[in-house]
């Protein structure tokens, strides 16, 4: 059994076929792996001898196969084993077949139920791809640069890598983890274990789908740039003209003020009004780059996972392509040097501000995807034996890489933008002294400019583009930047929209329509919400949505995450099924971080990020048109009401869910178990039970009768100890 219980394998359902011969040979095949492979009634006699004649390769991911080893064969192995000599008498082969087919059957029935196919991936290296892809974003390349210079350059990284070790990994770890064993979307998962607990995964589909409709429009603005970069010379290399009445030709006044490239930005692309009150006209290039968005959004994911995973080959890999050429380009610039040093020249004072700390959390925590329930899908499609743990530290670390990569690339960058100023400046100045012109003498300042960079979209459509305006050969820079932005944005957005799919897919709420019709109807929807966003209140409709609907929400729902694993589900139990599938127990402080630290810290930031939003409030940067700059401009009173709603519609679903299932009304239907090969991954790791240490006893209130103080009764799977269980090998002897 060891031998033949190495690996999960997939296989589709048109080859999920047993044989219907009743020789004793057979019958200790289908004793072996009648528990994994549903019977097939229909066709078992028609397709019996084709599945006998052919040897199945291996193919990764399973969730309803058994376990075969690359070589195994089963006309060889039924040809060697027997259950007995060929001097058996008949009648106790007769005893033995009714025995065996007694106990097959019971198991078959088991299959059938509970081992509904579902799709898997095709390799490890999608799916590490595609979890990369969707942790790695936007936010690495234009958020992080700008946190690690404002706060600290090089002292950054120290809470930084705190809150990733204390909240990041454990976390990201826990999804991985519990969507490998329960094997279901983010709803389902959290039902399952407690049925009071689906509100949470509600919740998190709910934010999915909230972010998903305004993320997209990041990609729509990359659209549109990318579109423009083939054009020479760029268009916000310089000022448009004016033509006047007296048919005169003039530069823009409105850009001459600004730049040529805020002024395509504010003007051009998003056609800003002067606040959030003044929707002014429909942006009708906006609303053509939605449709465009939404609609390689729908055809990317509409194949599901297998197809969604390939294209992740790209999308994954081509921004470090890109970034790795920026590189080696930006370094050779004159003033990198003095970018990069100012990034990471260390100022420890900063480390006393509360504010530094907490933005460092805050970065770690959305940086990675936490609480979309894109993990929870992503790992649910897992071999049930998957390394997590291992999945968990590679793919946070990389994030984490490339974040720091990404500074180096922008700060580099940014540092040529920054002396290529400072140079104009100078040279301005010394001429203004050649001319005796020394009372209004300009003051140039290096570190002043490299201070002077942005984040989010004034980093990316502002400042990078004015750097790529002076290289030599603009458009080809412009075009790999933007299209790395694009596969950045597209594959993180596969990620948010894979949690809200998979979690109404496993909750059966249209089991009549086939999931192509559930992604477009998905799409279409986000599609006409996202026409708020094509208008010149457009901006700021994305920037409200932006500071509230995906912050507060999150925090709250990895929470619950936490708690609902630490005191309802249970640390030991959680902890035994983390060994069942990868081996390997999990040490104590991942123990400790889930019980005690990671819920300490998200609390701590919630609190804070409130006390912040209440004593400075929250304000938004209008475009000016007159002055040709932004202005700060608080937010009027409708749109804080439209915050409350966004962050309320999501959240609320926790109590909601558990008070209505109080009061015997079902918002999330109960739904069996996901198959899971238990029992075999217990033989094939040779797991005995734990027997808690001291430390577990006296950290986490291990008790030695099996239970978990602390913790509250628990509503999930119904546990069996090592001693119930019994494995297919034991069933034969006790009839042999």
């Amino acid at each position: 059994m060891a031998n033949t219980a190495q690996l999960l394998r997939r296989q589709s359902s048109r080859d999920i076929v047993l044989k219907s011969q009743k020789s004793i040979d057979q019958l200790e095949l289908r004793e072996l792996r009648g528990r994994l492979v549903p019977k097939e009634h229909s066709s078992s006699s028609h397709h019996g001898h084709h599945h006998h004649q052919h040897h199945h390769q291996p193919i990764y991911g399973a969730t309803n196969q058994a376990f075969i080893s690359d070589t195994f064969d089963e006309s060889s192995e039924i040809e060697a084993e027997t259950f007995g000599s060929e001097a058996s008498t008949s009648k106790a082969k007769a005893e033995l077949v009714a025995a065996v087919k007694a106990t097959v059957e019971d198991e078959d029935i088991v299959a059938e139920k509970e081992g509904e196919e579902r799709e898997s991936w095709d390799s490890k290296i999608m799916f590490l791809l595609a979890t990369i892809g969707y942790a790695v974003g936007l936010g690495n390349v234009w958020r992080f640069p700008y946190l690690a210079q404002k706060n600290g350059g090089g002292a950054f990284l120290v809470p930084y890598f705190i809150m990733l070790c204390i909240q990041g990994i454990p976390i990201f770890y826990l999804e991985l983890a519990i969507g490998q064993r329960l094997r279901k979307g983010a709803i389902g998962v959290w039902s399952q274990v407690s049925p009071y607990l689906g509100g949470i995964g509600i919740s998190s589909a709910v934010v999915s789908y909230i972010v998903a409709l305004y993320y997209n429009t990041i990609i729509a603005w990359c659209l549109i740039y990318l579109l423009h970069s083939f054009e020479s010379p760029l268009p916000w290399a310089d000022c448009p003209t004016r033509l006047y009445s007296n048919y005169t030709y003039d530069h823009e006044p409105e850009c001459v003020a600004s730049s040529p490239t805020q002024f395509y930005w504010y003007r051009t692309t998003l056609q800003c009004s002067e606040s959030v009150n003044e929707p002014e006209g429909f942006n009708y290039h906006m609303g053509i780059g939605l449709l465009v968005s939404w609609f390689l959004v729908y055809i990317c994911m509409v194949q599901g996972i297998t197809s969604s995973g390939k294209i992740v080959y790209m999308t994954a890999i081509f921004p470090y392509v890109v970034l790795i050429i920026f590189f080696f380009r930006g370094i050779t610039l004159k003033g990198a040097a003095d970018g990069v040093a100012h990034l990471f020249t260390p100022r420890w004072e900063t480390l006393q501000d509360p504010v530094v700390w907490l933005e460092a959390g805050t970065q770690i925590f959305f940086s990675l995807g936490l609480a979309f329930g894109g993990l929870i899908a992503f790992s649910s499609y897992n071999p049930a034996n998957n390394n997590c743990y291992r999945d968990a530290i590679l793919v946070s670390l990389t994030n984490c890489g490339t974040s720091m990569f990404a500074g180096v690339v922008v700060f580099s960058v940014i540092g040529f933008k920054a002396t290529a100023t400072f140079d104009r400046c100078n040279e301005e100045r010394a001429s203004l002294i050649s001319q005796n012109k020394t009372s209004m003498l300009p003051v140039c300042d290096l570190q002043k400019e490299l201070a002077n960079s942005a984040s989010g979209t004034g980093l990316a459509f502002i400042i990078f583009t004015e750097a790529i305006n002076q290289f030599p050969g603009a458009q080809i820079w412009a075009v790999l930047f933007f299209l790395m932005l694009f596969t950045l944005g597209i594959d993180s957005q596969f990620g948010t929209l894979e949690g809200v799919v998979t979690s109404l897919v496993d909750m059966k709420l249209f089991p009549n329509l086939p999931k192509e019709w559930i992604v477009g109807a998905l799409c279409l929807s986000c599609f006409i919400m996202s026409m708020c966003f094509a208008n010149g209140a457009g901006s700021y409709i994305f920037q409200l949505m932006d500071s509230f609907a995906g912050n507060f929400p999150l925090l709250i729902i990895a929470l619950f995450e936490c708690l609902s694993i630490s005191y309802i589900y249970g640390i030991r139990r959680f902890s035994d099924d983390i060994e069942m599938m990868t081996g390997s127990r999990p040490g104590i402080f991942w123990m400790f971080c889930w019980k005690y630290l990671s819920p300490c810290a998200m609390i701590t930031i919630l609190i804070a990020s409130f006390y912040q939003l209440l004593t400075e409030g929250s304000s938004y940067p209008a475009w000016i048109a007159s002055k040709g700059m932004t202005e700060k401009m608080e937010w009027p009173h409708w749109c804080i009401v439209i915050a409350f709603i966004l962050i309320l519609s999501s959240i609320l679903w926790i109590p909601i869910v558990a008070i209505l299932r109080l009061c015997g009304i079902k918002v999330v239907e109960d739904t069996d178990p996901a198959w899971f090969p238990e029992a075999e991954l217990k033989e094939v790791h040779g797991i005995v039970p734990h027997e808690p240490t001291d430390i577990e006893r006296s950290l986490f209130c291990f008790n030695m009768d099996g239970t978990e103080g602390m913790c509250c009764p628990k509503y999930g799977l119904p546990e069996k100890s090592l001693e119930e269980e019994e494995t297919p090998l034991q069933t034969r002897k006790k009839f042999i």
